[in-house]
């Protein structure tokens, strides 16, 4: 059989009585070309490889479907797919045991699991599964979520500004980037340095400060990648230090290019995936001004996307993301 993972969604919303239901993108298992989540009918769950899991703990999660680690649950079971509001084993998980064999890897004894036991007899799925995959073909698809080397998720943000740096080090601090707050790195030791994966730079940091950093992080030998802030909007700095991090190799990147010429957006992507548009610009007031421009699903490709013009006056950024990946572009007159 053969295995692929592809974007799904799990639809947010209002409900009944002021209810709300959380949205959710995720990679569904494919065998066979069909996704698995359809073959659980009436089934509302998401798998562990969601976007909004924190990345050491999506890692992990790919990890151990790759047999790199324990299994999580008693058995050698692992959740497939689990409650997409809080993901607790109490309100319902489908798990599945997942071992080698050979070279192969088997998923097999598919159960609806609400404690540390499954009970194949009384709450096992009957005709899904067992389902064999090819070893090699299994691994290669998972390791494509994972950074080609040890990521240093952790960035220095050097500004004037203090308030919006201390905003930006919490926004990143949430999506598990580490962020420190600095004036320079002179007095800082080598080894502190060289844990570091970005330096940011405010707009008002000028040239001289940023050479007296650049000629500390060459000192200690550090590879570090360097983000020159476009403006005090504090998604877009996110999503600059979230792409200069990004070190996965570009035939393995899902977004591949974003550009903005003559009124349109033009999106590249290697390989299908959702893919969120989102239009930056301060106004007059500086007040902050977000406008979404697409949401949807894009094949292998360039693709472009019509800007309105009231949308992206004055001076403009584009933020492109899928799960993974983020692109950021300057709109320029």
């Amino acid at each position: 059989m053969s295995f692929a993972l592809a974007p799904a969604i799990r639809a947010g919303g209002v409900l009944t009585k002021g209810v709300y239901q959380a949205h959710r993108d995720f990679l569904d298992f494919v065998v066979d070309g069909r996704p698995l989540l359809h073959q659980l009918s009436d089934l509302d769950a998401v798998s562990p490889l969601a976007s909004d899991v924190p990345p050491a703990i999506f890692t992990d999660h790919v990890r151990r479907m790759m047999l790199d680690a324990e299994a999580p649950l008693p058995g050698g079971r692992y959740v497939i797919y689990g409650c997409p509001e809080c993901e607790s084993l109490g309100c319902g998980a489908v798990t599945a045991v997942i071992e080698r064999d050979g070279d192969d890897v088997v998923w097999r004894d598919f159960a609806w699991q609400t404690d540390e036991s499954a009970d194949l007899e009384l709450n096992g799925y009957h005709g899904i599964g067992p389902f064999r995959f090819r070893g090699d073909q299994y691994r290669t698809e998972l390791e494509r979520l994972l950074p080609s080397a040890p990521a240093r998720r952790r960035v220095l943000l050097i500004g004037a500004r203090v308030a919006v740096l201390a905003r930006l080090a919490a926004a990143l601090r949430t999506i598990g980037i580490g962020a420190d707050i600095a004036e320079d790195a002179v007095a800082v030791p080598p080894e502190e340095l060289r844990a570091y994966g970005a330096v940011a730079f405010g707009r008002a940091v000028g040239e001289e400060r940023r050479a007296a950093v650049r000629e500390a992080f060459d000192r200690a030998d550090a590879d570090v990648a360097y983000v020159d802030g476009l403006a005090p909007i504090i998604p877009l700095l996110v999503a600059q230090i979230e792409q200069a991090l990004d070190r996965t190799p570009p035939d393995r990147r899902r977004l591949t290019g974003l550009a903005v010429t003559g009124g349109e957006a033009t999106v590249e992507v290697g390989s299908t995936c959702r893919v969120q548009v989102v239009a930056y610009r301060l106004d007059r007031l500086r007040r902050t001004r977000t406008q979404e421009l697409f949401d949807g699903l894009l094949e292998p490709g360039a693709h472009r996307i019509p800007l309105d013009a009231r949308t992206v006056r004055g001076r403009s950024y584009l933020v492109a993301r899928t799960m993974g990946g983020v692109i950021v572009a300057a709109v320029t007159a």
